[in-house]
């Protein structure tokens, strides 16, 4: 059997091809996937966050950098999006960005649990004291025990406060950041510009733009989960995640003004509605508004002395439409419109607050179009009935035939099948004293009282039936102008 000879330089061309065959075809330039938070943490805001991040890992991203600015949010949210960090597959970069921007309260957290920190210049981060939780407002100042701690508040306070320093200290020990500084930004309500946060490694880098946030982070090795991951970022391709119209609306209607305005909204729309019944186009729209007014409302934690106190303005204020009692209702709905309003958020938190320049115009609005809606009502409830068997009580029917006690007469342009106490002759005229069912009960103008019977005299004379309303003043007015002119046609 023939041996094939090999030289040297055949050898090492196929050892080359090898070796680029072997190449993993992922060596090609990684993605960076960036997401942006601009306000308050909420519900709406996590989700958001949520979703960028399950993004970035079935994108297998190299990187998820989320800009931040954040004056604080909710504990519920903040906890929910560390959980997804330290849980992430993808590294997160948080960067407070851009220049004036801060990462307060709950954005400090987030800022110390990602992989790598950075922060624009000209930006802040700290005061993550917890705020109260309760009757919201600030809380009295205590003196300093010398050691830069207050050791007045309740025992609530104190668990509160010891909770979260903890809950920060094992985040800044977990990603290597400075400790102390960290319980004091909880205890203190201390906050660092980024050049300070830099020194006391609070921060890992002070990035002007994003690229220069990829340039200092390229090469750069973080902790995961499942050890240790280089980061390669040059010629990263950038994906930029938006709101979805979803996450859009949810953030809307979470501001806790947006959610007051929508409760109006759905009040106004459904007492109109019901005033005025009509195609339902007022009914709908209150539906609607009352609907994403309670989403928004069962994502913030509500005071329940604020939430009643709120639906008890609205009722007296509408109260004072239709009691009027020289302004007494109306004012005092006002006053607990307002109150209710600005208690109705359970949290001193900043973003999610109630604003006094805001409640104060929109209760006075409210009065007036309250006011209104009820006036309109009482109108129309004044004014003679236009249809339906009420409105024939006290009208005219004429007789088609001559007949006793029971017989055919013609009223509002319709035959109907009348009946009498006395006879009447065909083309005699009768006023219609009640309506049996079907029937007319008509007495002959000639006879008896011409006025509208009232309710007792109806019931006298027909026992078995129940008495309608009475015409009203106008009608009576005109049947006796009929019974004139009939007196005088007669002479």
């Amino acid at each position: 059997m023939p041996r094939w000879s090999v030289n040297a330089a055949t050898r090492r061309f196929l050892c080359r091809v090898a070796l680029l065959l072997s190449l993993p075809f992922a060596a090609t330039a990684g993605t960076v996937v960036v997401a942006g938070i601009d306000g308050a943490i909420s519900p709406p805001t996590a989700a958001y966050f949520l979703r960028a991040l399950e993004q970035a890992r079935q994108a297998q991203a190299e990187l998820l950098v989320l800009r931040l600015n954040t004056p604080g949010g909710l504990d519920t949210s903040m906890r929910e999006m560390i959980q997804a960090i330290l849980a992430s597959p993808v590294p997160v970069a948080t960067w407070v960005s851009p220049s004036g921007a801060r990462a307060a309260s709950a954005g400090t957290y987030l800022l110390y649990a990602s992989h790598i920190a950075a922060m624009a210049p000209g930006t802040n981060l700290g005061a993550a004291t917890p705020v109260s939780i309760g009757m919201g407002g600030e809380q009295p100042d205590r003196k300093d025990d010398g050691k830069g701690r207050a050791p007045g508040g309740t025992t609530m306070e104190k668990k509160v406060t010891q909770d979260a320093a903890a809950y920060l200290r094992s985040l800044a020990q977990l990603r290597h950041r400075n400790v102390e500084w960290a319980e004091k930004a909880v205890r203190e309500a201390a906050s660092l510009s980024a050049e300070d946060a830099l020194k006391l490694r609070a921060v890992d880098f002070v990035a002007a733009d994003l690229a220069d946030l990829l340039r200092q982070a390229d090469g750069r090795s973080v902790g995961m989960e499942r050890g240790e991951r280089r980061l390669s970022l040059a010629d990263a391709t950038i994906v930029t995640v938006e709101r979805n119209w979803q996450e859009r609306l949810l953030e809307a209607v979470a501001d806790p003004n947006i959610a007051l305005i929508l409760m109006m909204l759905g009040v106004y729309g459904l007492l109109f509605e019901f005033y005025n019944p009509g195609i339902g186009v007022a009914g709908i729209v209150g539906i609607i508004s009352l609907l994403l007014a309670m989403y928004a409302l069962a994502m913030l934690p509500i005071n329940a002395v604020g939430a009643l106190l709120l639906l008890t303005g609205i009722a007296l204020m509408a109260a004072e439409a239709f009691f009027p009692s020289f302004g007494v209702l109306g004012i005092g709905g006002a006053v607990a419109f307002v109150v209710g309003a600005l208690m109705l958020v359970d949290a001193d938190v900043p973003g999610l607050q109630v604003s006094l320049a805001f409640v104060l115009p929109l209760a006075i609005t409210s009065s007036l179009i309250l006011a209104g809606i009820g006036s309109f009502a009482l109108r129309a409830r004044r004014r003679p009935v236009v249809s339906g068997a009420e409105a024939m009580v006290g009208g005219t029917a004429e007789a088609l035939e001559d007949f006793e006690g029971k017989g055919w007469v013609l009223a509002f342009g319709e035959r109907w099948q009348a009946r009498s106490d006395s006879a009447m002759k065909r083309g005699e005229r009768a006023r219609i004293a009640a309506v049996d069912g079907l029937t007319l009960v008509v007495q002959p103008n000639g006879h008896g009282n011409f006025a509208t019977p009232d309710n007792e005299t109806c019931h006298a004379r027909f026992p078995h039936l129940n008495p309608l309303p009475q015409a009203g003043e106008e009608a009576n007015e005109s049947l006796r102008e009929f019974h004139v002119n009939r007196k005088g046609e007669g002479s």
